[in-house]
């Protein structure tokens, strides 16, 4: 379940229902048994989670295409988005726009 203070203080201009779908793609594709609930906005991905190589961000950008309807196209993945859960799921919302 994710953490409470999560979900009521989300980043500002975030989107706390997509964040929290966010977190659950993360849990579910590297395996965290439920670590990625306790995740915020701020949390680092990229190079502090030793599950998030590159075959899992290519099981996250498919599960993210299945989730929400999205075609991601290879020019607009950048490093840049898998830096924190707040960076992805701000990706995640320019995606779907």
């Amino acid at each position: 379940m994710l953490c409470a203070v999560n979900r009521q203080h989300p980043k500002p201009g975030g989107d706390v229902e997509l964040q929290y779908s966010v977190l659950q793609i993360l849990d579910d594709t590297l395996g965290l048994a439920g670590r990625a609930h306790f995740f915020d906005a701020d949390t680092p991905l990229l190079g502090a989670l030793p599950e998030l190589d590159s075959m899992a961000v290519a099981g996250i950008l498919a599960a993210l295409e299945d989730t929400f309807g999205i075609a991601i196209d290879d020019e607009s993945i950048d490093a840049r988005a898998f830096a924190t859960v707040g960076s992805l799921t701000e990706w995640v919302m320019a995606q779907r726009s």
